[in-house]
């Protein structure tokens, strides 16, 4: 039997996944870390715990599962995408990594849309400036350490830095690239006209590949520290939202990936580079070969939940809190939760937005609260899908639903009454890394592409359908919904200010 290994390098752990060439998991092992937040707004991660949980979580699993590593016929990445890692020319890390949910370049953002153009930044890379991306990150080290940017020399993504280590090779796959603010949508490949205009060195960039693509192979160092077996290929992979679709089967238009994890993120693939024209959805290469995706993010989607539960009902089971919700009519008897815990991405990219209850009278109870909350996240999700349906790409025969908030049977119906659509579930439970798997078997032939690596190994596996006359409140209770963050946007504002 042949085997992949998948490795997704987080932003709170290591994850390393084995399968075998029918698609099924063999084993799992993550090894756990912490970021830094050294000033406000900042977030910053070491480089060498990504690889030393590589090492471990390797070794943990060629250990448990006995498999001979010459079994391995591949290794995908896969990973947190947007960070920013720099090298010097000797491959020496030169300070810590910057990491996606990092905050402190909002001046740096307002240059590139000075420096590009904003219309024009977003025509070639899909997208505005937003303190997240790669590219404001790098201006901000040029701008705050210019001693240091002057000894960098090599640009890399979190993940990587982990191929780096494995191989001795820079590259990056396409997914991730699209990712950074420095990429020409179209062509998919890096951007002179970006780079220029940024003063960004091209020969700082790796090269891109397609995620099936071979980018290296484990060096002899590599192979001593992790037990793989010298000159095992390692693939591209995929940026990690790009890999979890890959993994759920969402590479073919039509069919939309749904996550319910700490964030909520809608994942739309379509066959050509499509720009939603305002930057409202995020425009990026799949990990699929010559193919794309548009993409909508909130902040706070089961992280909404999370709150909710961790402080108004801390000893309280996620079962025994949402069961009473099941019994509150739809749209919770006039009681509305924005979900803005965090700011917001989409379709407001506003790091001031709040959260709030609207409605509030003395008969809601706390199921009523409750449900407000599953109802909040489900309008907040709604306001991508509404997006990607005026942005034309036509049909959506499926949403396939995923991450921890679609194990409640609650939410999933709430979210198919919300949506207006069918929502499934699939066999594939471990997300990005999964993906990476499959990228990593098509790239060593096990399949003949990523179409039919989906078609081998994932499967539905529950429907949800919505009803009628639950859709139908909805729509009236979100056209509320849609009203409140416009009315509240000057008090988020000067609430902020303290």
């Amino acid at each position: 039997m042949t085997y992949m290994l998948g490795i997704d390098v987080s932003t709170t752990a290591t994850k390393a996944l084995l399968i075998d060439d029918h698609g099924a998991v063999v084993d799992v092992a993550a090894v756990e870390y912490s970021f830094q937040t050294p000033h406000p707004l900042w977030s910053e991660q070491d480089p060498d715990l990504w690889w030393q949980g590589a090492i471990q979580g390797i070794r943990q699993l060629l250990t448990r599962t006995g498999v001979d590593p010459a079994r391995i016929a591949g290794v995908g990445l896969t990973g947190q995408m947007h960070g920013l890692v720099l090298l010097d020319g000797q491959g020496t890390v030169l300070r810590p990594a910057i990491l996606w949910n990092d905050q402190r370049t909002a001046a740096e953002c307002q240059a590139i849309h000075e420096r590009v153009g904003r219309e024009r930044l977003i025509r070639i890379t899909g997208n505005e400036a937003l303190t997240g991306f790669t590219a404001p990150k790098i201006l901000w080290v040029a701008n705050h350490e210019p001693d240091l940017y002057a000894r960098a020399e090599h640009i890399l993504l979190p993940k990587d830095y982990v191929r780096y280590r494995l191989t001795g090779a820079f590259g990056t796959d396409k997914a991730g690239a699209a990712g950074t603010l420095l990429m020409d949508l179209k062509t998919r490949d890096w951007s002179p006209e970006i780079l220029e205009a940024l003063d960004i060195p091209p020969a700082w960039l790796p090269p891109t590949h397609e995620g099936p693509e071979i980018t290296g192979r484990v060096s002899g160092e590599a192979a001593a520290l992790t037990g793989l077996q010298v000159g095992t290929p390692v693939m591209a992979g995929g940026g990690d939202q790009a890999a979890q679709a890959v993994g759920v089967g969402a590479v073919q238009e039509g069919v939309i990936a749904l996550t319910l994890g700490t964030s909520g993120v809608v994942f739309a693939p379509v066959a050509q580079p499509f720009i939603e024209p305002e930057g409202r959805l995020h425009a990026f290469c799949h990990a699929v070969p010559g193919r794309w995706h548009l993409m909508g993010v909130m902040l706070s989607a089961a992280g909404s939940l999370r709150w909710y539960r961790d402080t108004l009902a801390p000893d309280v089971s996620y079962t025994d809190l949402l069961a009473p919700a099941e019994a509150i009519p739809s749209g919770s008897e006039g009681l509305i939760f924005l979900p803005y815990l965090t700011g917001e991405r989409t379709p407001y990219p506003d790091p001031l937005a709040r959260g709030a209850f609207v409605g509030l009278t003395v008969r809601h109870t706390q199921a009523h609260m409750t449900r407000a909350v599953l109802e909040g996240v489900a309008f907040g999700l709604r306001d991508s899908f509404e997006l990607i349906k005026r942005a034309g790409l036509g049909r959506i025969d499926q949403v396939r639903v995923s991450g921890g908030g679609a194990r409640s049977d609650l939410w999933r119906q709430i979210l198919a009454d919300v949506l207006g659509s069918e929502l499934v579930t699939v066999n594939t439970t471990e997300g990005a890394a999964y993906g990476a798997a499959l990228l990593a078997g098509v790239g060593a032939g096990v399949w003949p592409d990523v179409d039919a690596a989906c078609e081998a190994a994932v499967r539905i596996t529950g429907h949800t359908a919505p009803d009628p006359a639950a859709s139908d409140r909805y729509d009236r209770v979100y056209a509320e919904y849609q009203r409140l963050y416009p009315a509240l946007k000057g008090s988020f504002e000067r609430l902020a200010e303290g």
